[in-house]
């Protein structure tokens, strides 16, 4: 047997298909054969399809069943809707349009509706066709609620799949994990590259593609925001944790307030992590707020053998109030996530501007933050729209008998890009060639026996639902081509000629579908995607500049900037979340990673996280104006900084290497002591980000080109640095 063969997904495929096929034939030939109900058949044949394979919802077999029962209410509406609009062509295609969108677009609500999406779609598109029949809707929907519960107790009691790995343990273990970190610090343990890197790769696995899409948290509401804050915010930790890894740390004796602060960080870590997995109460963060106060006001102060503080243990300083500013944040975003909290006294406020509004507001303003042609899912459901609508005219106008067969092309074939649907519907064209010759072969050989297609019908549906989502569109759509034509030849009479009508009414929506793949948006998020991320480092650069002349400047001169440093901050964060919806789909477009070379889209992303992060806490820990010299290496650091975060969103070739210049040992001795740490603090923030930037590159995959410099210099012809995908 070839290794492999039981592979995960293939037995994910087997069990789904053995559920699906259990549900849709119970129903079906139980309204066919027991009750003399064709149309009930009908739904109750497609609605486990619908809701089964042609809508990939994740999670658990509970949570399959409870998405399945939740949507049964909008499956209702959309067929009763369907079938009150099949009146005329003109207002089916109206209708079309309208719940194409709608529905398309309801994906913004996160994973479960996203998955539930076509299935939702076929609901119309199965009710809208000819002949309007108004009075068949109580048996049409009779089929629908028959195979919906059908699909539930199959879901719940047939091979009911796992429970996926749950995000909130994912945090747990990173937390436990940054906790023995943060103690180890605390012990005067450093110069661990093997640690460093072990954290590193912890930090990883809390990236989303490290995780099933039923455990990632992208829903719109309070819950999934928060636990999404704490998944980045952890990242942050175990990084920052890494980086005193790389370097010797001091011994506790020479810094017992550092040694104070990571502990009170590694018990943070571990109360939260315990508040996850359920085990104990979800902490407040005010005992880690309070620690951090006393060392903010105690850091400037020399260590216990020294008159000054030295430059080297401010920075060590700064590494550590860096590392429990993001434990404290990843604490008060699990208090949102999970403890209900509405407020975060003592936080910065627009860093959780989700734990105040309602459910219903944080939904609104989901949907509203996508109504922009920059968009991709707002993409996505005009060109859902378009397709579905122009297809269902065309099967209107031409009278075609199975015209929801062309729908059902343009709803399962269409793709986000012209050459990903040419690819898929040159594949499928081949397939259901394929599985129309061998259904007009079972057609011409069966005849009118109807019991030789209900034999049939058992095993091509089962293989066609098993091998179809492996296999890929050329195996689908041959299957599901015998798998229709042994369905509808036991409804009415068939010859062979059912096959000629289903490869037509396929072949018809695959050049619909190609056509609106060509005209809306063809290529898909890659292009969007490159205009996102270069709008977000525009708006970075921007960010920076205020931010740091807001902590260097006079008091008066701050304030006056002090509403442009929301708003900037508002369009950054605006910015950042139009860029990870292109980054998502991106990368379900299989388009190139950036270890092949082109540009590394998460660079920017995390460069947009980090400038946000540095924006809302550096203000906090602002201790005065700084001296002139001071001022001046601030201006010129930021100055080139923001030069190449502009040049960044060009996305040169090799990337842009800024080199901030070094803050001056001189220009901290002169500052006053209060003034020390904010300037190491910004030195830290400018150095990190123009890390980031140094990956942010362009070009050719397979041509690598020298990296641009801030002095104009060419460098060394190298690839640039690739860190791994979200």
């Amino acid at each position: 047997m070839p290794q492999g063969f039981f592979s995960p997904a293939r037995v994910r495929a087997a069990r789904q298909a053995a559920r699906v096929t259990a549900a849709s034939l119970i129903g079906f030939y139980t309204a066919l054969y027991a009750l003399d109900r064709p149309v009930v058949a009908v739904y109750a044949l497609f609605t486990p399809i619908a809701l089964g394979v042609l809508s990939p919802v994740p999670g658990s077999g509970r949570q399959r069943a409870r998405t399945v029962l939740l949507v049964l209410p909008v499956a209702v509406a959309l067929t009763a809707l369907g079938t009150t609009l099949a009146v005329t062509t003109a207002s089916a295609v109206a209708g079309m349009l309208v719940i194409g969108f709608s529905v398309s677009f309801a994906a913004a609500y996160g994973p479960a509706p996203a998955g539930v999406v076509p299935g939702l779609l076929l609901f119309y598109v199965l009710a809208c066709f000819p002949p309007y029949a108004p009075q068949t809707l109580p048996e049409r929907l009779y089929g629908l609620l028959a195979g919906g519960v059908l699909l539930i107790v199959c879901e719940r009691v047939l091979l009911p799949a796992p429970s996926p790995p749950s995000y909130r343990a994912r945090i747990a273990a990173a937390l436990d994990l940054a906790a023995e970190a943060a103690v180890s610090v605390a012990q005067g343990h450093g110069d661990d590259r093997e640690r460093a890197r072990h954290l590193r790769d912890e930090g990883r696995a809390l990236r989303f593609s490290q995780m099933p899409p039923a455990s990632r948290p992208t829903g719109a509401g309070r819950t999934a925001r928060g636990l999404a804050h704490a998944g980045s915010a952890t990242r942050r930790v175990l990084d920052q944790l890494a980086r005193t890894f790389e370097k010797p740390a001091p011994r506790p004796g020479d810094d017992p307030h550092c040694a104070t602060l990571l502990r009170e960080v590694a018990a943070a870590c571990a109360a939260t992590a315990g508040a996850l997995r359920g085990t104990r109460a979800v902490p407040g963060q005010e005992m880690l707020e309070e620690e951090v106060a006393a060392f903010v006001a105690v850091r400037a102060r020399p260590s216990e053998d020294r008159a000054e503080a030295s430059p080297r243990l401010l920075r060590h300083r700064t590494d550590v109030l860096t590392v429990a500013a993001s434990a404290l944040t990843v604490q008060t975003a699990v208090t949102v996530a999970i403890g209900g909290r509405r407020s975060s006294p003592g936080m910065p406020h627009d860093q959780f501007w989700y734990a105040r509004p309602s459910t219903p507001r944080l939904l609104a303003l989901r949907l509203t933050g996508n109504l922009t042609l920059r968009s991709v899912l707002f993409q996505n459901a005009v060109r859902t729209a378009l397709g579905l609508g122009a297809a269902r005219l065309v099967a209107g106008t031409l009278d075609l008998s199975h015209g929801f067969w062309v729908l059902l092309a343009v709803l399962t074939l269409g793709r986000t890009t012209a050459g990903a649907t040419w690819s898929t519907v040159r594949s499928a064209a081949v397939g259901t060639l394929l599985g129309a010759l061998a259904a007009g072969a079972l057609l011409f050989g069966a005849g009118g026996a109807t019991v030789v297609y209900a034999v049939v019908l058992v095993p091509a549906m089962f293989v066609a639902f098993a091998v179809g989502p492996i296999a890929g569109p050329a195996w689908a759509q041959g299957l599901f081509t015998l798998v229709v034509s042994a369905a509808f030849s036991q409804l009415t009479p068939a010859t062979w000629r059912l096959a000629e009508v289903r490869l037509l009414d396929v072949l018809t929506g695959c050049t619909i579908g190609l056509l609106c793949g060509v005209l809306a948006w063809p290529a898909g998020a890659r292009a969007e995607l490159r205009r996102s991320a270069a709008e977000l480092l525009r708006a970075v650069a921007r960010l920076v500049a205020l931010t740091i002349a807001d902590l260097v400047d006079a008091p008066d001169e701050a304030r006056a900037r002090g509403d442009a440093t929301e708003e900037a901050l508002r369009l950054a964060r605006h910015r950042l979340r139009i860029a990870e919806g292109a980054y998502a789909q991106y990368r379900t477009e299989g388009g190139r990673g950036p270890g092949g070379g082109g540009p590394d889209w998460l660079a920017a992303l995390n460069c947009g996280s980090h400038a946000m992060a540095g924006a809302h806490w550096l203000p906090r820990l602002d201790h005065g104006p700084a001296p002139p010299d001071a001022v001046r290496w601030a201006r010129e650091s930021v100055a080139r900084l923001t030069t190449a975060l502009e040049r960044a969103a060009t996305f040169p070739p090799g990337g842009v290497h800024v080199r901030t210049p070094p803050l001056p040992t001189e220009v901290i001795s002169a500052a006053p002591p209060l003034v020390r740490p904010s300037l190491v603090d910004i030195d830290g923030w400018l150095r990190n980000l123009a890390a980031d930037l140094a990956t942010v590159g362009g070009g050719d995959a397979d041509t690598p080109s020298p990296p641009v410099r801030d002095d104009g210099r060419d460098a060394r012809r190298t690839q640039g640095r690739s860190r791994d995908l979200r």
